[in-house]
Order: C-alpha cells, then sequence, then structure tokens
C-alpha cells in the first residue's frame, strides 16, 4: 500500500488534511502524481508547477511543501505539503 499525507497549512496551524491510499502495482511516479490529481480535486485547487527544488526535497525526505511559487493562480494558505507515510 502506498500512502501520501496532505496538509494545508496557513499561519502556521493545519488547516486541511487527507490521506491518499493507492493500492496498484504502478511506479512510485504515477502514484505520487495520480494521488495529487485526487488531493487538488478534494482541496479544490489549482494543479502545482514541480519546480527544481520541490522535485529535490521530495526525492531526498518523501516530502515536498508547495507554496505560492509552486501555483499559478493565488492560493489562501501558506503551503501545502505531500508526505509519503508508506511505501510497499
Amino acid at each position: 500500500m502506498f500512502r501520501i499525507w496532505a496538509k494545508i497549512f496557513k499561519d502556521n496551524r493545519l488547516v486541511k488534511d487527507t490521506v491518499i491510499c493507492d493500492g496498484s502495482d504502478d511506479t512510485r511516479t504515477h502514484k505520487v502524481f495520480r494521488a495529487l490529481d485526487e488531493i487538488i480535486y478534494q482541496f479544490d485547487l489549482g494543479k502545482p508547477i514541480w519546480l527544481d527544488a520541490t522535485v529535490t526535497e521530495f526525492q531526498r525526505h518523501a516530502k515536498a511543501r508547495f507554496t505560492q511559487d509552486n501555483f499559478v493562480e493565488s492560493v489562501d494558505f501558506d503551503y501545502l505539503e505531500l508526505h509519503v507515510i508508506e511505501e510497499d
């Protein structure tokens, strides 16, 4: 089972969170992108851009933060954080 925890923070407080589970035999990258699609659907957000710093952070720590710089439209939170909490 592959699980990703998505959290939205504003003013250093957790505003929203969700956990996305994926039990498919697909690659880790595909699972992450599918989970991100589900997260932005649930939170009603635009799709964030994966900047080089975001990709590097995700590869090293299995955690990534998407700030205003990662979104084309304006967002009303400080950052969206993705954290892989379980990998198969």
